[in-house]
């Protein structure tokens, strides 16, 4: 199987290994980083590994090549299909606009965009997983992208997002050029995930030089109470 076609389970059993928690049949990211996880297999087994990590009210986030039907024990909180898009975006200037490396200080104003904008699940420590990078603008955390899963020698593009007054300027664009030269100086190959419903988004990655790869199904898994 290739390794993007089941990126989280990848990434926790290759680069980024030290962060996984769990065994041999279900891993997870700290839920502090994400809520991301994944299984060896569908069987009762491994749903039940799963089910041992988590607690309370914690979620885990699926990405699959195939669709999950989850046992009585979990409730299916969210069921949609995602189209998992590679290649290099095209790099791009905004005149009198810089792109800014953002870090454990910048975590409120991060948190504060991404609740605004919704680009996917970020966390206090999601910034931890790579480099993200921003645009303030008099002073204000207006855009931001930066990395997250890194299966094998692939490195994913993640939370791109744009404050609703600061949207159509190009800083999306800006902020996908700057993450994606830093990937491949490095000699991995970046790529992304966005819902299949974001025609807009997908329209303008594809601008962007990228193409989807294949589509995914994203589920959010929670126990039962």
């Amino acid at each position: 199987m290739h390794p993007l076609d089941r990126p989280i389970w990848s990434a926790l059993t290759t680069r980024q290994r030290a962060l996984a928690e769990g065994g041999a049949r279900a891993l997870r990211y700290p839920v502090a980083v994400t809520p991301f996880a994944d299984m060896v297999d569908m069987t009762p087994e491994s749903f039940a590994a799963l089910g041992t990590m988590m607690s309370g009210s914690e979620i885990a986030v699926l990405f699959t090549p195939d669709a999950v039907t989850a046992p009585a024990a979990f409730k299916t909180v969210l069921a949609e299909t995602g189209e998992q898009m590679i290649g290099t975006p095209v790099e791009s200037a905004i005149t009198g606009v810089e792109t800014v490396r953002l870090g454990a200080d910048d975590v409120p104003a991060m948190m504060a965009l991404t609740e605004l904008t919704k680009p996917g699940p970020f966390s206090a420590r999601t910034h931890e997983l790579g480099t993200f990078f921003g645009v303030r603008i008099d002073g204000e955390l207006v855009a931001m992208a930066g990395e997250r899963m890194k299966p094998d020698n692939y490195t994913e593009m993640t939370a791109v997002c744009v404050h609703p007054s600061h949207r159509g300027r190009g800083y999306a664009q800006l902020l996908l050029g700057a993450i994606s030269r830093q990937i491949v100086a490095r000699g991995e190959i970046p790529f992304l995930h966005v819902f299949s419903s974001n025609a807009s988004a997908i329209a303008l990655y594809r601008r962007q030089g990228m193409e989807i790869r294949r589509s995914l199904h994203v589920t959010v898994l929670q126990k039962q109470m």
